[in-house]
């Protein structure tokens, strides 16, 4: 692998681990746990694995070891920097509890264990993508895994290879189906523990003991740059409105901590849209007036930042979105073999109610077509390829051109329109994600060593320095639920959401209108890896603001 001159620098930098795991250690367990609700239909469920205790990891007498153990490892769902740091952590962890223990890599996602394409990963391999960005290493899928038939072929598959353990890097959803497949192999004595990863740069696989998902700190940080570096060419030149949109489907973590680190001129957070019922009219309006008030000033520019999941908080867009993924669930192979966008519409408009038909045929027509098509794997909208920032800026012209004519508006408005996913989602991880994911890697190799399955590795107090942070495990039931997917209800992890009445949202809510009307632009600049620690090492503002 040919490498920059940082990559070259960053493949010298030692990821920094918890005291508790930088020498002997051993394990604690607290107290039985239950799921976040539903508690009696998810034990039902996972019978094998409900109610297990929290595990702590500390300082200990004696080293940890373990029998030579071969372990397989999966990368799923979309990349998050510093996922080859978790399996870095992985490496160096299983080798210090028994030298003889080997890592294999499932190749392309979980589709690499069912259909046994693999390789090993030696020490050779795994120092060549220290510190480094993207999930290349072994690639990643979005395969899931769901049915009795993949689990029995990936059983097989792991037999061939002597496979005891597997530790799946992913979200919400692939760390549900890493406790589904948990509880099988437990059902069946297959021997195979099953430990899961936090990882989505989206951050809304969180909670009291997963404090942050990896990957989020460094993809804020790089959103933030390009946030400065366009607030300051829109101070610059003084003429134009950059409507941002911003990866988060399903929660505003990203739009919100970008906010704290910039302070743009108007930010929708998804949250309180939906909290609030407010319509698109009003955030239309919401955002006209703001622009009509910076130009009354003279100030013919601003930053408005967008959640890519806006449009599915809406509370009349929601209703029609869910009512849209239920039709398409049961009837998507008559809606596929409609041949013309106009008798899909008429197809759609016939299976809802009323107030979604209206809801439905407000949008323009771009946006309907976005609304119908492919679902993701999970039966829903892909939210990412509704072009939600340009629908705004579509609506807040008409509603200026409207104030115009009644003589309420005489500035200019012209608006360009941007969307950050895929710039942040391989960066070389920050120093934080880089001592995180590693940490994280090494505690699942511990958890593995001791002999547990069904939990995800945890790493939290972490907004202290490294050293303090508190390592262990916790029981993937432990954050189920129920909710609605294909029609049916199915448990999964449950999605954290921007909380109003927390102190990141509260931090906005109460400086949002001075920095509305008040050019207020920070410019974060680039992600820094030397230096002083205040510069270097700090998470984000978010998880600040929350431990404060």
């Amino acid at each position: 692998m040919t490498k920059s001159p940082l990559q070259a620098a960053r493949a010298s930098y030692k990821p920094k681990l918890p005291d508790g795991l930088a020498g002997n250690v051993e394990i604690k367990e607290g107290s039985p746990t239950q799921s976040i609700a539903h508690q009696k239909e998810i034990s039902k469920i996972f019978p094998h694995t409900y109610g297990l205790p929290i595990l702590n990891i500390e300082s200990g007498s004696k080293p940890l070891k373990s029998v030579s153990i071969n372990v397989g490892v999966i990368l799923s769902g979309g990349q998050a920097p510093g996922g080859h740091n978790v399996i870095a952590g992985l490496f160096d962890g299983l080798k210090t509890l028994n030298s003889e223990s080997k890592l294999y890599g499932f190749l392309g996602g979980p589709s690499g264990l069912v259909d046994g394409k693999y390789k090993e990963l030696t020490a050779e391999i795994v120092e060549d993508y220290r510190n480094t960005g993207g999930f290349d290493i072994i690639g990643s899928g979005r395969t899931k895994l769901e049915e009795q038939s993949q689990f029995d072929k990936g059983l097989e598959n792991c037999k061939k290879l002597g496979i005891n353990a597997l530790v799946i890097i992913g979200g919400d959803d692939s760390n549900t189906n890493a406790c589904v497949l948990a509880e099988y192999y437990k059902s069946i004595n297959a021997n195979i523990q099953v430990i899961g990863c936090p990882k989505t740069i989206d951050g809304d696989l969180k909670n009291g003991m997963i404090e942050a998902s990896f990957g989020f700190d460094t993809a804020c940080k790089v959103y933030s740059e390009l946030i400065g570096n366009i607030a300051r060419d829109a101070l610059s030149s003084k003429k134009y409105w950059h409507f941002i949109k911003l990866m988060g489907r399903s929660a505003s973590h990203i739009a919100l901590e970008c906010v704290l680190q910039t302070r743009p001129n108007y930010a929708v957070i998804s949250e309180e849209v939906l909290e609030k019922k407010l319509t698109l009219d009003q955030i239309v309006e919401d955002i006209a007036r703001v622009v009509k008030t910076r130009s009354d000033n003279g100030e013919n520019f601003g930053v408005c930042l967008i959640p890519e999941g806006l449009i599915e908080f809406v509370p009349e867009v929601k209703k029609l979105i869910l009512q849209i993924n239920d039709l398409l669930a049961h009837k998507a192979d008559f809606f596929n073999s409609l041949e013309t966008d106009d008798d899909k519409f008429q197809f759609v408009n016939s299976h809802i109610d009323a107030d979604s038909a209206k809801a439905f045929n407000s949008l323009p027509k771009e946006i309907q077509i976005q609304l119908l098509m492919d679902r993701d794997p999970h039966g829903n909208v892909q939210v990412s390829r509704i072009e939600t920032e340009k629908l705004l800026i579509d609506m807040v012209e008409d509603k200026l051109r409207e104030w115009k004519a009644e003589g309420k508006f005489k500035g200019k408005f012209t608006a360009l329109a941007n969307f950050f996913g895929y710039e942040g989602r391989c960066a070389a991880p920050s120093n934080f994600d880089a001592d995180y994911t590693y940490s994280l890697g090494y505690v699942s190799a511990i958890i593995i060593g001791s002999g547990k399955t069904g939990y995800m590795a945890s790493v939290r107090n972490l907004t202290a320095p490294a050293e303090g942070w508190i390592a262990g495990g916790i029981p993937i039931t432990m954050m189920m639920n129920l909710e609605k997917r294909h029609g049916r209800m199915k448990p999964v992890i449950q999605k954290a959401l921007v909380k109003l009445d927390g102190k990141p949202f509260k931090e906005f809510a109460k400086n949002r209108g001075e920095w509305s009307v008040k050019t207020s632009y920070i410019f974060p600049g680039p992600i820094q890896y030397f230096g002083p620690g205040e510069v270097c090492d700090t998470t984000t503002k978010t998880l600040q603001l929350e431990k404060s």
